[in-house]
């Protein structure tokens, strides 16, 4: 089965949906590239996604630890180069919970640079991670 469904709607923007739930967003082109910049762009998504799955599996692997990662943010800045154009660094800020044993800190952070977006980025993308705990 299919993951998702992506439809072109014209002016550089396209209507995305998670086939298993139903769930939709919109990519827009970005100013830079000719477009609204109204939603995020694809390589936004790219970006976002890195987060995403890093505080996912943070929150599988804090789970199994009894661990609370509830409330957690990541701030992302992709950085685009040009010739081909592309993402050349992905910088996130991870905010984390205050009183975590460090062991659990480490461990949490080794899970963070582990996740699959982060294995499936290409190698030529610095990728800065920052885990700010507290």
């Amino acid at each position: 089965m299919s993951t998702s469904k992506v439809t072109y709607l014209g002016n550089l923007r396209t209507e995305n949906e998670h086939l298993k739930s139903g769930n939709t967003y919109f990519t827009d082109a970005p100013t830079d590239n000719n477009g609204k910049g109204e939603a995020f762009s694809p390589t936004d998504t790219v970006a976002t996604g890195l987060a995403n799955c890093m505080l996912t599996v943070m929150g599988i692997k804090a789970n199994s630890m009894d661990v609370v990662l509830d409330g957690s943010t990541a701030e992302v800045t992709k950085t685009m180069a040009s010739n081909p154009r592309r993402i050349s660094k992905i910088e996130i800020v991870l905010s984390l919970p205050i009183g975590i044993d460090a062991k659990i800190q480490k461990i949490l952070e080794n899970t963070a640079n582990s996740c699959p977006v982060h294995h499936s980025l290409h190698p030529d993308i610095e990728k800065e991670i920052t885990f700010n705990w507290g």
